[in-house]
Order: structure tokens, then sequence, then C-alpha cells
């Protein structure tokens, strides 16, 4: 049985991180600069109307909630998986996730909002810009002329997120 730490592989190779092989995977699908750029427009979309849609969902009146009934919802337990996930991988890149989900919360709130004012159902707005977004992705695949990630593990799916994101932190030096 090795006893040495898993950190490392040799005396001069350092194993990486769970996280940064994600990053390298996903970065081997994604490096033509209009994909890129795509996926800059895409990613985001896509979660913030994968939230709303399942935000959308009706959740149960639980008596047990009293005042708070309405502020927990299926998104919430969407929200608590996925951060629970990048808190796994990278502690930093998942309290940055929370901050952007909560973002998006507001931003879903705001969209509610406007269907009580008798615009657009939010599930109908979040499903229109989740398959605009989608064509948007596999569009930029095809300018890539690679499948996607997430066709070879659905894990992937999770990933663009946050490896999106390690950038923004890597630009302002913060270590994920």
């Amino acid at each position: 049985m090795n006893t040495t730490s898993n950190k490392k592989t040799s005396a001069n190779a350092v194993e990486k991180r769970p996280v940064d092989v994600y990053f390298d995977k996903y970065a081997e699908s994604h490096q033509n600069p209009t994909n890129k750029l795509i996926h800059w427009i895409c990613v985001p979309l896509i979660v913030f109307s994968l939230f709303g849609l399942v935000w959308a969902i009706p959740f149960p009146y639980l008596k047990f909630l009293g005042q708070y009934n309405g502020f927990i919802n299926w998104a919430s337990f969407l929200l608590a998986f996925s951060c629970y996930y990048y808190y796994r991988l990278s502690p930093v890149l998942s309290y940055f996730m929370l901050l952007i989900l909560f973002a998006f919360s507001y931003g879903v709130i705001k969209i509610e909002d406007i269907q009580k004012a008798g615009g657009p159902a939010l599930w109908l707005v979040c499903l229109i810009i989740f398959v605009v977004a989608w064509i948007g992705q596999f569009i930029g695949h095809k300018i890539e002329g690679k499948k996607p990630s997430f066709f070879d593990d659905l894990r992937f799916l999770l990933i663009g997120p946050i490896w999106l994101l390690h950038f923004i932190l890597k630009k302002y030096s913060i270590r994920y």
C-alpha cells in the first residue's frame, strides 16, 4: 500500500485536482474562439432558464414552513444540489456560483412580477431562452467540429458554468 500523499505522484509531479481535470477535458472541445464566445453567452442563459423552469414547477404548500412558504421551491433543491457538487470540486467556485444563482433568483422573481402584471408566464419565457441558448450551443459545436463534452459524461452539464467562472477568477488572481 502506498502511504505517500495522493497529491504527489512522484517527487517532481503533482497530481491535478479533479476540477482541473474536468476543465482540461471540457476545454478540449472548446478551442474555437467563436464557440467560446457562444458559450459565454449561452451557458449562463441555459443555467438561468433551467433554474427558472424548475422554479416554475408548482411547489406544495407545507404548513410547517408557515410564513416562509413561497421562499422554498423546487429550484431551492436544484440550487442546493449544484452548490454541493461545486463545493466538492472547489469551495471558492461554489461560493461564487451561489452568488450567481442568487442573482438568477432575483431575475426569476422579476419575471414572475411581470407575469403577475399580465406578461408572459415564467415557464414560457424560460423555455424560449432555454431552446434558443441550446441551439446556440449546438451551432458553436458545429463550428468547433467537436461534439459537446456532455455527450461523453453528463457531469459536463454542471462543469460548463464553473469552467467559465474559473476564467474570471483567474483574471482577478483569485485562487479557486
